[in-house]
């Protein structure tokens, strides 16, 4: 899959693209859809099938403290798209200039001088442009006149059944929060996971008898907290159970929010090695203990009930 970052590298040749809007936050099964509907319209016309995005998230970059809790990375995101048959991700980056963008300069610049779109396949309510006049009427009319045509997304749901709530990544969002993992898998299609690369961390796990493994979160603000029964997958596709820990760490300091891993068959030197850690149930939330002796006898007890949680799961 390609990567297009930003204006200032070469887009996509005059043959044009077929592509499509968003943020993609999870890649769940509703993204899911409009990326087959991308793809299936892009082998059609046998042009090649691109993605936008914005980074940051406009959100974040509106309201870094409030924004809505990162699914995915974006690495994640990339590497997900890439799973989907896409073949070219044009991330654009969310600032001040962009921002004050109108919707007809966006689709000047971006959409034709850029990226020399012949369709668009885009949901009936999306938003674009600075004073977000941009809309599926106005990227319809200015097709008409411009050269491309452009195509509604089907809203999916929930199953069938009338009134079923829309699969989206604020519904993502609230199973997480809520610690519902298996929504949140029937609505990604697959187990919630956090990936990245294991760093050095101050080995006070190791000093406490329990080893782990440490991975920056790469978000604003992380969907989960506190710690989880987990399963580490590796590298090398194999599959360990793991008891894992979202927080800041409160009693030994006060540190930025990471994730760390602790396997239970024994953390080997993992520096340097990609993994996916998949969360399979909340066993408590974070908090400060009065000592570093105290905390011990907690990842005890927390690695006995992650034990029955994952053996609870494996045989569902």
């Amino acid at each position: 899959m390609r990567l297009l970052r930003g204006l200032h590298n070469p887009g996509i040749d005059a043959h044009g693209c077929v592509a499509t809007i968003g943020n993609f936050d999870g890649v769940h099964l509703g993204h899911q859809r409009v990326l087959s509907q991308l793809a299936a319209k892009a082998s059609e016309m046998s042009l090649p099938s691109v993605v936008i995005l914005f980074e940051p998230q406009p959100l974040e970059y509106f309201k870094p403290d409030d924004a809505p809790a990162r699914l995915m990375c974006l690495r994640e995101k990339l590497e997900a798209l890439s799973a989907q048959g896409i073949d070219a991700v044009c991330c654009l980056r969310f600032d001040e200039r962009l921002q004050q963008q109108s919707a007809v300069e966006f689709i000047e610049r971006v959409l034709l001088e850029h990226l020399h779109i012949k369709h668009m396949v885009i949901g009936d309510d999306f938003r674009f442009g600075g004073d977000r006049e941009g809309d599926f009427s106005l990227l319809k009319e200015s097709g008409k006149s411009m050269g491309f045509s452009v195509e509604n997304t089907p809203t999916c749901t929930e199953g069938t059944a009338p009134g079923n709530p829309r699969i989206s990544s604020t519904e993502v969002r609230r199973a997480l929060a809520n610690s519902d993992f298996d929504r949140a898998t029937q609505l990604l299609g697959k187990v919630f996971s956090i990936s990245g690369r294991v760093l050095h961390g101050r080995k006070v796990g190791r000093q406490l008898g329990f080893p782990t493994a440490n991975l920056e979160l790469r978000r604003l603000n992380s969907p989960l907290s506190g710690v989880f029964a987990a399963r580490v997958v590796r590298a090398d596709g194999r599959r360990q159970d793991a008891v894992a820990n979202i927080g800041s760490k409160p009693t030994i300091g006060q540190f930025q929010p990471n994730l760390e891993v602790h396997i239970l068959e024994g953390c080997e030197d993992l520096y340097g090695e990609r993994i996916r850690v998949e969360f399979v149930a909340k066993l408590r939330e974070e908090r400060r203990f009065e000592s570093l002796e105290v905390l011990q006898q907690q990842i005890a007890n927390d690695i006995e009930l992650a034990k029955r949680a994952l053996a609870e799961q494996a045989v569902r």
